[in-house]
């Protein structure tokens, strides 16, 4: 059935096919243009599995990469940081919860969450914040079925 685990190295090839389309999607969306700019998969593989050579102060203290699998065939990913905040607290922030649209609807995404939170709890942070991009519906649904509120809507106004 579905599952959700760690990425392995050799997993790579797939999350790179998975994290592609899943940029392209974003490119599209409204304001995922200015989110993802011209990041490329292998520097979001690279940020989240610990071989990054960025130094960066956004680097993230921790990162994870997990495969969501349906049959025990990898159809989505999902990404997860943390990050001290002010007063010693650490928040978890997904960066990425991707599955392929064949697979939706079957649990996939539902098992890499709890894998994510899972995950964030046990590097001791105190709550997990998520991103969906404007108009994304779905992404919000599912975040606020996992439990999630919106408590911060950033807005942005572009000139030049």
């Amino acid at each position: 059935m579905e599952g959700a685990r760690l990425a392995t190295e050799g997993d790579r090839p797939i999350c790179r096919e998975l994290l592609q389309v899943a940029l392209e999607g974003a490119r599209t969306m409204r304001g995922g243009a200015t989110l993802v700019g011209a990041t490329t998969a292998d520097e979001l593989l690279a940020r989240w599995t610990g071989s990054s050579t960025s130094t960066s102060p956004d680097e993230p203290q921790a990162a994870a990469l997990f495969v969501g699998e349906f049959h025990e065939v990898i159809v989505g990913l999902a990404a997860a940081v943390t990050q001290p905040r002010p007063l010693a607290e650490h928040a978890g922030r997904i960066e990425c919860l991707y599955v392929e649209s064949e697979a939706r609807g079957v649990g996939v995404g539902s098992a890499l969450m709890a894998a994510v939170v899972a995950w964030c709890r046990e590097q001791s942070c105190t709550e997990v914040d998520a991103l969906a991009l404007p108009g994304d519906r779905s992404s919000k649904q599912r975040y606020e079925g996992a439990g999630f509120t919106a408590r911060l809507i950033t807005l942005s106004r572009r000139w030049g």
